[in-house]
């Protein structure tokens, strides 16, 4: 038997070498990341709505799809016409209002913020805050490239999710090719993927949504301003797993204080704590169910570590990309806690 039979026979070497490899690929590809990324996310969800409505009504995906992002599109337009402009001056309003407040007589008089504002300058903040402004606005001149990146994204996962049968079919024959193993391997890192990040994304998605309606009504109860500001801000930071609420904690606070002092920020504390538990004894049992959990220990370990690595995409798909490793290993897999008591159960009433 050649090297080359005994690679193909040995299949643990060969799905790792495999790994290894598309590993590789996307580290020499990483300057697509987004584009990956972002195509993959929408394709699934778009994947899993045509699935849904197919159960119940045979039609084909391009019926539900066409109508689906024509609206898409019109919101986004809408959208943005009419409430970026407001999102821009609410932004600049915030930023404003708290540089007056930091710098006011009242905030550096307050014995409860002396020695806060004393640390401080002790940091040199003000030196650090033009630092990260300079940031956005490299952020913000790269919206250009993101901006493509989404549309991109957005049109290869209606054609990808239009024509999903003629695909299936077309990747099927790439299993029966003289590199059918090479393919086959493919398939199972991918259905691995889909299992663990698809569902981890989606549910982290539906969460992200409850808390920032949740967070919005409150704010709107309270009467704080920026509201459409402040809404983007907890929708974004939501999207990261269990540290996303405790962070949006920081500027919620300082927005709560400039308005109303302690008492405010009293209110935002109790209302985050409320909405962790939310998201914590309701969100992901609900919307989770299918996966067994990390503990909080690993999930700052790993954003933190994700985050140095992947940037800000590490904060959003650490947790999904680590979850797959687990699973490939055989340490951590979803459902695999249901499935063991279901096994349990059989046995017992066996």
């Amino acid at each position: 038997m050649s090297v080359y039979d005994k690679f193909v026979a040995n299949k643990r070497l060969r799905r790792a070498t495999i790994l290894i490899l598309v590993c590789l690929i996307f580290y020499l590809f990483r300057s697509m990341l987004s584009l990956f990324l972002l195509t993959f996310i929408f394709t699934f969800l778009s994947v899993q709505l045509v699935r849904s409505v197919q159960k119940h009504v045979r039609v084909k995906p391009i019926f539900i799809l066409a109508p689906l992002y024509i609206l898409i599109i019109a919101v986004v337009i809408w959208a943005a016409s009419n409430y970026i402009p407001q999102l821009v001056n609410q932004s600049s309003k915030i930023i404003n209002s708290l540089t007056k407040f930091y710098e006011s007589k009242e905030f550096r008089d307050s014995k409860y913020v002396s020695y806060i504002y004393e640390y401080l300058q002790t940091i040199n903040l003000d030196n650090q805050i033009k630092t990260a402004t300079t940031q956005v606005v490299n952020y913000i001149t790269s919206v250009g490239a993101i901006g493509l990146n989404i549309f991109m994204s957005f049109i290869l996962s209606f054609f990808y999710t239009s024509q999903i049968d003629d695909m299936n079919k077309f990747g099927r024959q790439f299993l029966t090719s003289n590199y059918g193993w090479l393919f086959e391997d493919i398939r199972y890192y991918g259905q691995k993927f889909i299992n663990t990040f698809g569902v981890v994304i989606e549910a982290q998605l539906m969460i992200a949504v409850v808390n920032t309606v949740l967070t919005t009504i409150t704010l709107i109860v309270m009467k704080m301003p920026g509201v459409i500001a402040l809404a983007a801000m907890v929708f974004i930071l939501s999207l990261i797993p269990v540290a996303g609420v405790i962070i949006s904690l920081v500027p919620l606070s300082f927005v709560a204080y400039s308005v109303d002092g302690f008492k405010y920020v009293i209110y935002i504390i109790i209302m985050v704590i409320v909405i962790h538990m939310i998201e914590t004894y309701f969100l992901n049992p609900q919307f989770m169910s299918t996966m067994t959990h990390l503990p909080i220990f690993f999930t700052f370990v790993v954003l933190i570590v994700s985050e140095e690595l992947l940037g800000a995409w590490g904060l959003i798909i650490g947790i999904p990309i680590f979850v797959f490793f687990l699973d490939i290993l055989g340490v951590h897999s979803i459902g695999g806690g249901q499935k063991k008591r279901k096994k349990i159960r059989i046995r017992r009433d066996g």
